[in-house]
């Protein structure tokens, strides 16, 4: 889905108190890795779970076009029959990733150790964000590539005919980084090894360790050392995909700023490096119960429990930054309702995103009215507390969900309604979000 069709102008209002249970979606950053793990295993997985989304059903394309059978059973539930490590074909055509990064990044590392060439394109916005960040620590293993200046798509990439092991340091938190490199260490022979300053979300090696990896990390003064040996059988998984705590966020989020709500989000994954967000709105006075703890497709997982209450400004540590990238537009639009300022540190990553996420939120917050700051590296939103916000503006998503969910979910609180110029790219990650919202009491038109 290298092109996005009209733009999907959409407009949300002050509304009454929002009730019932939100079923979110799977988790994208499990499901994008249990069908790549899937294919580069031996045999038959079964997934169950996953997200339905244009970014997971992209790379389910990507990965038959590799050679691997991806099908559908019914609802989430899907088949991958893989073709073991080192077993991908060349494709006959270009791999569309369409809007998704993770997608893409993940894809490269994959397959950069097969002797293989694959054209890598999306849409706009993907063609946008720099792809060096993987293509450097690649070229260690034998890859090449080239694409547009600035390493951009579209790229074509040459796998390692005769690939060698790796030891990588990545310079920014990135769990797409750390990814990419791991997945091309698992076609090279010996160990490959990827070093960490911060901690950034897990799933990988979780799921690496569970198809049969032999994967260890230790914490040392360096940071967090991963070591993978190359070259195992991939053993074939049952996978069941928890709930994304990255989507979860716009209903909570909405539930907290529509007076009088009381919601359910069940089954969401809690991930220690997933979960700095719900950390942050408990220290922000947030009322969320987090009930019926448990694991979940080897992931802790909780029912949440969100019920509207007035919000306080804090400053989120910038330590905390990584396990919550995703959630910080959402967390912007709350801190516009909160009383005080909240400061957010150490998010420069938000720049190269599906868009510009800083600015896009600080554009669109002045456009509602709201004091914030901004710089190279942080984000501050002076609050007006609940009710206080005059909204009255048209938005520009930029071709990137969270920002158009983030101000459709802001708009249920402010004074004036808000409208998203484009709320089109929503369904790259969370296709039933409107009819969801809708379903509570949400006045989103």
């Amino acid at each position: 889905m290298a092109g996005h069709g009209a733009p999907v102008p959409m407009r949300s209002e002050r509304t009454g108190p929002l009730r019932g249970t939100a079923e979110v979606p799977g988790d994208k950053s499990i499901s994008h890795r249990a069908l790549i793990l899937g294919a580069m295993a031996v045999g038959e997985t079964r997934i169950t779970g996953l997200l339905e989304g244009e970014d997971v059903l992209d790379t389910g394309r990507a990965m038959a076009a590799f050679g691997a059978t991806v099908e559908r059973l019914g609802p989430g539930a899907w088949r991958v029959a893989g073709v073991g490590v080192g077993g991908f074909r060349e494709p006959e055509d270009v791999i569309d990733c369409g809007n998704s990064g993770t997608g893409v990044r993940l894809i490269m590392g994959a397959v950069a150790t097969s002797d293989l060439t694959a054209i890598f394109t999306g849409d706009a916005s993907l063609r946008s964000r720099p792809m060096g960040r993987v293509t450097e620590p690649l070229a260690l293993f034998g890859a090449t590539t080239r694409g547009r200046r600035g390493g951009r798509l579209p790229l074509a990439l040459t796998g390692a005919a005769d690939p060698l092991p790796a030891t990588y340091t990545s310079p920014v938190p990135s769990a797409q980084v750390k990814s990419a490199v791991l997945l091309a260490g698992l076609n090279a022979p010996g160990v490959t090894t990827l070093i960490e300053r911060e901690a950034t979300r897990d799933h990988t090696e979780r799921m690496l360790a569970g198809f049969g990896a032999e994967i260890a990390t230790e914490v040392t003064e360096e940071g967090r050392v991963i070591t993978l040996r190359g070259q195992p059988e991939l053993r074939p998984q049952a996978i069941a995909v928890p709930r994304d705590p990255s989507s979860a966020a716009f209903p909570v989020a909405a539930a907290l700023l529509a007076e009088g709500s009381d919601v359910l989000v069940p089954g969401i994954g809690l991930n220690p490096t997933r979960a700095g967000f719900y950390e942050t709105l408990v220290e922000m006075g947030a009322d969320i119960a987090f009930e019926n703890r448990r694991e979940e497709g080897g992931e802790p997982a909780a029912d949440l429990r969100v019920r509207h209450g007035a919000l306080r400004g804090v400053e989120v540590p910038p330590e905390r930054a990584a396990s919550m990238i995703d959630e910080y537009p959402i967390l912007a639009a709350l801190a516009a309702t909160a009383e005080g300022r909240t400061v957010m540190r150490g998010v420069k990553e938000l720049r190269v995103k599906e868009s510009d996420r800083l600015d896009a939120m600080a554009r669109g917050l002045e456009a509602c009215g709201v004091t914030v700051e901004e710089g190279p590296d942080f984000l501050i939103v002076h609050g007006m507390g609940a009710g206080g916000v005059p909204g009255g503006a048209t938005v520009e998503s930029r071709l990137d969900h969270r920002i158009a969910m983030a101000f459709l979910c802001l708009g249920l609180a402010t004074k004036a309604p808000v409208t998203v110029d484009d709320a089109g790219p929503i369904a790259t990650s969370f296709p039933n979000f409107v009819p969801l919202m809708r379903g509570l009491g949400a006045e989103i038109a």
